[in-house]
Formats: structure tokens, sequence, C-alpha cells
């Protein structure tokens, strides 16, 4: 089952992996499992694990972007940035 958006199910090899993981996130994934919102741990634990690699991707990207505008117009002051936060 796909609940999030813009993912679909794709037939890529799959490996086994063996993980030691906090109870209440069992309990969240076995929660969806019953829930219908997924068909399985596994799956649950595969949209977490996706949506982790997503986020590094997308954080790497924005502080390639922060480095290359601070070479090119100066470091970004802290106030600056508590300015900028104040208008969003």
């Amino acid at each position: 089952m796909n609940v999030v958006p813009g993912y679909h199910v794709r037939m890529i090899p799959k490996q086994r992996l063996s993980a030691s993981v906090d109870a209440d996130l069992i309990e969240a994934a076995e929660a969806a499992v019953a829930g219908g919102r997924f068909d399985s741990v596994s799956a649950w634990v595969n949209d977490a694990l996706r949506l982790k690699l997503e986020q590094d991707r997308r954080l790497h990207a924005l502080g390639a972007f922060v480095a290359a505008y601070e070479a090119e117009h100066g470091e970004i002051a802290p106030e600056e940035i508590r300015d900028a936060a104040r208008r969003a």
C-alpha cells in the first residue's frame, strides 16, 4: 500500500535487514499495518528510510546552496537569520 503522495510501488530488488528499533516505533508500524495504511512492517520501514534519504538529500542541497550564496555574498549574519525568521 502506498500512503505518501508521489511514491509508487517499484520493483526494486530488496535486501534483508536486521535492526534494533525503539519499541514505540515498532508499535507505530504495527498500528499502521493493522489500520491498513501499509501492507507490512517492512513496507512501513522502507517508506521511513526512503523519507529519511530524501530529507538528507534536501538538507545536503540546502547546505550547498547556502555555502554557494555565502561564498558570493558573504556569511549570513545571525541578525539576518533572526529577521528572516520573524518575517516568515
